[in-house]
């Protein structure tokens, strides 16, 4: 394959598909290199979308021009606003979805995007001269020319699946690992790499599940869209809602998983690889709560056409034998049939203290990296991860100055400071209370703040955005005027008075408690812009301890504030960099002026 293109995205799941978008759509030939076109944007685990800071991400995506929300709107089957007994800045929207139907919308939404092609194969090899990327080579032998490459495998990266004391090679239970890229990346790349893995739960048939047993959970009477661009009252309309169910563990349950911990896969406190800690399996929990006789189970359909039921909170790596006796020991399941028994799957990641807050590797120019490589686990995390990379390594290509996401306007922003300062030992999950200014980056306002963004970089139409100028100017008045209504001229939709009404509500309610955070973002924000050169030698500093010098060394902080957060600096350390920045940027001061 003799064409060149500007883009390779390899690898179709969540951050695939938001990466490869990005890049057509700002205007690279893009190519998306996948293992199978029928598996693109599977829903592997749950399919559902958002979740406790999990939406707010999703929202975020969206008001700069991701597709999960639209897609998400398309595809649900049961929309809930989490939290929403609490106040409204950890208010989270989730959405169960139609896993086929998100699939082929998705689908269908690569398939139809200019610029954009899809070739089904596996990235084997990365082509690298001095230090930069050339190419993508692929299973059959071709090689693919290209100026910058986007890796977004997932769990396939040598991928093993594990069920009971069994294991056979795969990225998804009957779909093929990749086999060679991790070598790659790792000899070819200079990337180091550890392992993680996670569990899946079993699904069962519907048709086997004895209702009159167990408790409904509705949707929302009211539900709200995750897209800004969804009109609400239209789409209220057509959804049509499914219900979930509830039922629980007991303590027959946990003696047939006790007795059997042996046979399990997950290795209980003796395993190299991690799994999320805040995604346990039923193993896990047991142990970790002996004195727990019950944990809860909720029970979601995976389609409107579908009689699979997946059992959220019985992630398991059991044998098959016994996955199907616990579940049977649970009320309203004495009968239950299994379609898909759940499985656990161990895979390579990437340390993300190998990549900057662009999500460019440090050791190989134009190589991002997105999503569960960078050892992030969820749909969510991984698809904003592909949206971010895709639209850096655009900018870096049109040569324009790269989008950097700060902590204090957004969860993306939270996200990736986090991966790149701190690295992690298990795998990364999102939540409310990583982010400092909750308070200011709802799920609610994250058009106001993120928009512009969006427009500014050509994802969000001047259409889109011009009626989203109007929402704002109406805003700002009814502030200034204090009132609830104002005539209007022109059509806002998908944006309305009631929406403003709610976000006057909303900021009217936390405004003093802003202020102070305000206050406290300021201070923080003098030390993001102080930057720390790239070369900068920690070792010169003789005042820092090993484990410091080590540390910053390894990180290579861009600014004192990121330098601050990474685990076990201390203040005084800060405080010696501050010191020799100074006398740094004094000398090249001098030395410049008498260059003069």
């Amino acid at each position: 394959m003799e064409e060149k293109y500007q883009a390779v995205v390899i690898g179709a799941g969540h951050a695939g598909c938001e990466a490869s978008l990005v890049c057509a759509k700002m205007g690279l030939k893009t190519l998306l290199i996948t293992l199978s076109v029928d598996t693109i944007a599977r829903m592997s685990c749950n399919p559902a979308i958002g979740g406790i800071a999990k939406g707010q991400m999703v929202r975020e995506m969206d008001a700069m021009g991701g597709m999960m929300g639209i897609i998400t709107d398309l595809a649900g089957l049961q929309f809930k606003m989490l939290n929403s007994s609490r106040g409204p800045a950890v208010w989270s929207p989730r959405a169960q979805c139609d896993k086929g139907l998100y699939s082929g919308l998705m689908s269908k939404c690569l398939q139809n995007q200019q610029n954009l092609e899809i070739l089904q194969s596996e990235a084997t090899f990365l082509m690298v001269k001095n230090g930069k990327i050339r190419g993508v080579k692929v299973l059959t032998g071709e090689t693919i020319k290209t100026t910058t490459v986007i890796v977004t495998t997932g769990t396939f990266l040598k991928g093993t699946i594990h069920i009971g004391k069994a294991h056979f090679k795969g990225g998804r239970f009957s779909e093929k690992s990749v086999t060679y890229l991790s070598k790659s990346l790792a000899e070819d790349c200079g990337l180091k790499f550890g392992r993680f893995k996670t569990t899946t739960t079993p699904r069962i048939n519907t048709l086997s599940i004895n209702y009159s047993k167990i408790s409904m959970l509705l949707g929302d009477k009211n539900p709200r869209p995750f897209s800004h661009f969804t009109e609400v009252k239209k789409w209220q309309e057509k959804l049509k809602q499914l219900p979930c169910w509830l039922t629980y563990t007991n303590p027959k349950t946990h003696e047939i998983v006790e007795k059997n911990l042996e046979l399990s896969s997950i290795d209980i406190g003796n395993s190299n690889s991690k799994s999320p800690r805040y995604c346990p399996s039923l193993e896990e929990k047991i142990v970790r709560y002996p004195k727990k006789t019950s944990h809860r189970i909720f029970m979601e359909p995976e389609g409107y056409d579908t009689n699979e039921v997946y059992l959220n909170g019985i992630y398991t790596g059991l044998p098959f034998n016994l996955q199907q006796q616990a579940i049977n020991s649970i009320i309203g399941l004495e009968n239950a049939k299994v379609i898909r028994y759940g499985y656990a799957i161990e895979y390579d990641y990437s340390n993300p203290l190998q990549i900057k807050k662009t999500l460019e590797t440090k050791t190989i120019e134009n190589l991002f990296l997105g999503g569960q490589i960078n050892g992030t686990t969820g749909y969510e995390e991984a698809a904003v991860q592909g949206f971010i990379a895709g639209i850096n390594a655009s900018l870096k290509i049109l040569k324009k100055d790269p989008l950097i996401l700060d902590r204090n306007n957004s969860y993306i922003g939270v996200l990736i400071d986090d991966i790149i300062t701190k690295g992690m030992d298990e795998p990364y999950r999102m939540f409310t209370s990583r982010a400092e200014c909750r308070l200011s980056i709802r799920n609610d306002n994250a058009d106001l703040r993120l928009m512009d963004i969006g427009h500014s970089i050509g994802l969000i139409s001047s259409k889109l955005f011009k009626k989203f100028e109007l929402y704002r100017n109406m805003l700002a008045n009814m502030c200034i005027s204090n009132t609830k209504n104002l005539s209007l001229k022109y059509d806002l939709s998908p944006w309305s008075i009631e929406k403003a009404n709610e976000e006057i509500y909303i900021h009217k309610k936390y405004e003093g408690y802003i202020e102070i955070q305000n206050k406290m973002t300021k201070k923080i924000k003098k030390n993001e812009e102080r930057r720390i050169p790239e070369n900068f030698d920690y070792n010169e500093l003789e005042s820092l301890s090993t484990e410091s010098k080590q540390k910053l060394s390894k990180v290579r902080p861009q600014t004192i504030g990121q330098a601050s957060r990474i685990s076990a600096i201390k203040s005084s350390d800060i405080a010696i960099i501050s010191v020799h920045l100074e006398k740094h940027n004094k000398k090249i001061k001098i030395l410049r002026s008498r260059k003069k």
